[in-house]
């Protein structure tokens, strides 16, 4: 999947993305301030998320449940300095728990991401539009 969009389109390509059928990991690609955070933010709001949402920086990781009992875990490893600092607050058991599992900065764990992931790369244009490509 490859579209292009304006941050004013987010919940509809939200809705987009998850009619693909994406695995539950899903890796976020893009520069920073490109969108990552918002597309989560309307990931987990599509998904039936009704609390707010925010960035996990300094946590590392929200919890969000959806309406119908799912979680959804949000991560953002920017801070991380070593895998070392991921499994050590459980980071794997995250991954591998079934649940939605959203990640940012998924490159600095590249040893843990479980084989069945799919992975969103969000680029800015210069018309203030982003390109996402779902694989």
């Amino acid at each position: 999947m490859e579209i292009t969009f304006s941050l004013d389109e987010i919940n509809e390509v939200a809705k987009q993305i998850l009619e693909q059928n994406p695995n539950k990991v899903i890796l976020f690609h893009g520069e920073m301030g490109v969108g990552k955070t918002t597309l989560i933010k309307a990931l987990a709001k599509q998904l039936g998320v009704n609390e707010a949402t925010s960035s996990p920086t300094f946590s590392l990781v929200n919890e969000y449940q959806t309406t119908d009992n799912q979680t959804v875990y949000h991560f953002d490893f920017y801070r991380l300095n070593n895998e070392i600092e991921a499994l050590d607050m459980g980071a794997d058991e995250y991954l591998y728990s079934g649940n939605w599992c959203f990640i940012e900065w998924a490159e600095k764990i590249p040893n843990l991401i479980p084989d069945t992931h799919s992975v969103i790369s969000i680029t800015l244009l210069s018309d203030n539009k982003r390109s996402l490509k779902l694989s």
